[in-house]
């Protein structure tokens, strides 16, 4: 049996292993270190097994990791994202399906401080929801746009996702961000232009909510929200104009958090508390990810599929487009069964080859597959935003119902990623601003 023949042995065994809903990080992990000795010998996977997470836990540029969750807990837990809703509410009620918008830029703003899909998602099915559903709207609408709006924590910056691409492959994290500035913008303005669309032809998706604000409301609602987009725009805008890295910017937004937080007695020693602890659960939970898909990256080097795989699909031609469609087909497919980390993780060995024989820009690629991950956290039959709209609202709304609804928001993306890939420049001019 050849090096290769073993290495797609563990790759069909590592799958076989997650639909089994074996952690992720537990199965790849347990697969290379057996792929390693077959390869090897037993010796050399104990060495690589200890070697790889000590070195991978010591790398300085993945710190930005814990604090950027810190900050988006901070925010969170202590309040400074409860007015967001409120304030889009004021702003976008008098349009067709208003609340519905309204959640959308809210997301957009939550997401850009979290950096989670699933933690914007979870919040705002218990904030938004059930005012949508008070006042009658559409069950598929009420939940869809959540769980689809949940997904622009993705790529929004600061974003995990890209901050775990930008380690892996080699690329400038600050420019990443760039990069998903535009396309998270063009996705919340396609998201909120469907819904209005579609409301203002069927009015009984969204009844009109007919509400009047003194400006004493206003001014609460603003009161309640200025904080989080100062400390969001101060966070980007130090790394754009290069004054601190993406990792020193982790940090400094974090900081900035808790210092508003506690100007505004919202930081209790409980929040603290609870802040600090989610986000040592999250980055373990990352960290344990990213360690096994690290190990599986070795294997699959020393296996040779990656190569193999590059040298046949250049066989075939080695254009940009038919690239990008055939990873966006197996993305497409992988997330119907696996969350987005693993899908990004397990892919990046056999997708880096063919990108670079395609001569593929890879900030530009970067942008494309978290937009695909973006997908994959709707897509059936395990769509991850889904069920954390499910599992905030219980029996209040069917399963069936929420996919129903997240149905409109995956053509949509579908729509907003053609345009992407048809126009590279729309991730691209951005991040060529930059030094």
């Amino acid at each position: 049996m050849s090096n290769i023949d073993i290495g797609f042995i563990g790759l069909g065994a590592g799958i076989v292993l997650l639909l089994l809903r074996i952690q992720i990080g537990v199965a790849l992990g347990l697969v290379s270190f057996i792929g390693i000795a077959v390869l090897l010998n037993m010796r050399a996977a104990w060495g690589i097994v200890t070697a790889i997470p000590f070195n991978f836990v010591g790398d300085w540029n993945l710190t930005a990791i814990p604090m950027f969750l810190l900050m988006g807990f901070v925010a969170s837990e202590s309040g400074l994202s409860s007015g967001l809703f409120r304030t889009m509410r004021i702003l976008l009620s008098w349009l067709p399906g208003g609340l519905a918008v309204a959640s959308v830029g809210a997301s957009a703003m939550l997401a850009a401080a979290s950096g989670s899909s699933v933690a914007t998602s979870s919040a705002f099915a218990r904030i938004a929801t059930p005012e949508m559903l008070r006042y009658r709207y559409d069950p598929g609408l009420a939940t869809g746009v959540i769980a689809a709006a949940g997904t622009l924590g993705s790529l929004i910056p600061p974003s995990i996702l890209m901050i775990i691409y930008g380690y892996i492959a080699e690329v400038s994290v600050a420019k990443l961000f760039a990069a998903g500035v535009v396309p998270g913008i063009l996705t919340a303005v396609a998201f909120s232009t469907m819904i209005v669309v579609r409301c203002a032809l069927k009015p009984s998706l969204a009844p009109p909510v007919r509400e009047r604000f003194t400006r004493a409301d206003i001014r609460q609602a603003i009161a309640e929200t200025w904080a989080l987009p100062v400390i969001i725009l101060g966070v980007l805008t130090g790394i754009f104009l290069g004054f601190f890295t993406p990792t020193a910017a982790g940090a400094v937004g974090a900081a900035l958090a808790i210092v508003v937080a506690s100007l505004r007695r919202s930081l209790t020693l409980a929040v603290l508390s609870a802040s600090i602890r989610q986000t040592l659960i999250g980055t373990s939970s990352i960290f344990m990810v990213v360690i096994g898909t690290a190990l599986l990256g070795k294997f699959m080097a020393l296996s040779g599929v990656p190569t193999f795989v590059a040298q046949s699909f250049v066989s075939f031609g080695t254009s940009q487009l038919l690239v990008l469609v055939a990873i966006a087909l197996l993305y497409l497919f992988l997330g119907c069964f696996l969350d987005s980390i693993g899908i990004l993780l397990l892919t990046m060995p056999i997708i880096l080859p063919m990108a670079n024989e395609a001569g593929l820009d890879l900030i530009y690629l970067g942008i494309v597959l978290v937009k695909l991950l973006e997908i994959g956290l709707l897509t059936p039959p395990v769509g991850l935003n889904v069920y954390v709209i499910k599992g905030a609202l219980g029996d209040r709304v069917a399963l069936s119902a929420i996919f129903r609804g997240v149905g409109w928001f995956i053509a949509v993306d579908l729509v907003v990623l053609t345009f992407l890939i048809s126009f590279p420049q729309l991730s691209l001019w951005l991040p060529s601003m930059m030094q």
